[in-house]
């Protein structure tokens, strides 16, 4: 216990530390502080309505690293701690948690022989996703040099062990060859840092906004060793599921109807004497169902969006549970029924929750890709995301639509701004450190009657 307490200090202090000097590249969103899945749908959705407004198509190519866990270097991993700007002690001290590390295997009363283990990390250890992060760092920010250098305009995201390369043209045509460039170079790359990607698992979606028969060509990356790719009329991302008009009908279809299962399932919950009361399914409902169904909403909930079906599913999933909670009938007025079980309508709790998100951007670090899109990015012009909304002209900019727009407009408002970066924050500096003196901790036995 007091080990992993140790592991999750060390990873929040140095998830600090390479935060603050940049070192992390900002494609990277996966297992960090700051970051998150919701993050990378934000980011992907901002690049598909940018190349709209800019009458471009849209082309991603998804893959996965096998086994990316047990295939860390230990010395290359050492390597890019020094580089990270880690003192030597603690570089130091990392290649002795790492490097010539021995594992045996016990089942009841038998044991196996020491085996040396020279790569990987421990999935379950809190220092792994830092240490991922770290590692796929140099890789990224090659990739990227490399590919602007050969002139290919690809975007790129990472979640801890899925990649994604986006690259947007006047034609599918156009981006395949770019993908398949693109793919090429990353393979060659992942390779030199000792990583393999697995080709069942790597995938191709196109988006597009015209209307008819809509049937791009494959793209082929037979000759990479991977497999011949076909376009898909959905894509399964990171639990968000993508059409090519990027409408999310199958993504609330689907996590709707769970909700609703949900819903039914619980019917069973209780007792041999009693079920539950209004209060507890009121709160089954508020703290279970409705984080099942408002599965990263910014993706699909922001100004101008077109929301008149996604309402409908949500507000026939939310009378379900009105019903529920009340033990009503089914002919019951929803507004009524709502009111009796005391929920907020759905539409009301979006705006709410959606303007809460709108407010993060403010505590997010100034090297968050959400803040390298943003109109208030500081980088230097050589440095500036191609995706920027300040790269947009102003016809362009009034037609662009998302939740990064809807950040961006009310990101100037009068509102508190934070540092989570600040000097303060590491430990040292804080405040109960500099006036230890001004605090008494006394120890409290709950035992013991303090009437």
């Amino acid at each position: 216990m007091l080990g992993k307490l140790i592991e999750k200090t060390i990873s929040n202090r140095l998830q600090l530390h390479v935060v603050s000097n940049n070192f992390i590249h900002h494609s990277q969103l996966g297992s960090l502080k700051f970051k998150s899945t919701t993050n990378t749908g934000v980011a992907l959705t901002h690049f598909i309505h940018t190349g709209w407004v800019k009458n471009l198509l849209t082309s991603t190519l998804a893959f996965d690293i096998s086994q990316f866990f047990p295939s860390l270097n230990h010395h290359l991993l050492s390597l890019i701690l020094r580089k990270a700007g880690l003192d030597s002690s603690i570089v130091q001290f990392f290649s002795s948690y790492l490097v010539n590390r021995k594992t045996k295997y016990v089942w009841n009363n038998s044991s196996s022989h020491f085996v040396d283990v020279n790569v990987g990390v421990g999935q379950g250890s809190a220092l792994s996703p830092i240490l991922l992060a770290l590692y796929l760092a140099p890789f990224l920010y090659i990739l990227e040099k490399q590919l602007k250098s050969l002139n290919l305009q690809t975007s790129l995201l990472s979640f801890v062990d899925d990649g994604l390369l986006i690259t947007q043209s006047k034609s599918f045509e156009t981006s395949n060859a770019h993908l398949f460039c693109s793919s090429n170079i990353a393979l060659n790359f992942l390779t030199k840092f000792g990583l393999q990607v697995e080709h069942s698992k790597t995938e191709v979606f196109y988006f597009s906004r015209a209307h008819g028969i809509f049937n791009p060509s494959s793209l082929d990356l037979s000759p990479l060793g991977s497999l011949i790719l076909s376009p898909k009329s959905s894509w399964y991302y990171l639990s968000f599921i993508f059409d090519r008009k990027i409408s999310f009908h199958s993504h609330i279809d689907f996590y709707a109807n769970n909700a609703i299962s949900t819903i039914k399932y619980m019917k069973i919950l209780g007792n041999s004497t009693r079920g539950l009361n209004l209060y507890q399914k009121y709160l089954l409902y508020r703290c279970c169902t409705i984080l099942i169904t408002l599965y990263s909403f910014q993706l699909w909930h922001y100004n101008k969006a077109p929301l008149s079906y996604l309402m409908k599913i949500m507000n026939k999933m939310q009378r379900r549970a009105a019903l529920w909670i009340v033990g009503g009938f089914k002919m019951a007025p929803s507004m009524g029924i709502e009111a009796i079980a005391g929920l907020t309508s759905i539409n009301l709790h979006l705006q709410k929750t959606g303007g809460r998100s709108q407010l993060r951007a403010h505590s997010l670090p100034s090297s968050h890709i959400l803040r390298s899109l943003m109109s208030s990015c500081n980088e230097s012009p050589l440095h500036q995301h191609p995706l920027l909304l300040n790269s947009l002209i102003r016809r362009q900019y009034g037609l662009i639509k998302g939740h990064l727009v809807d950040m961006n407009n009310h990101f100037n408002e009068f509102f508190p701004s934070f540092d989570p970066i600040n000097p303060e924050l590491f430990t040292g500096h804080r405040i109960i450190d500099t006036f230890s003196n001004c605090f008494i901790f006394q120890p409290f036995n709950k035992q013991v009657n303090h009437n």
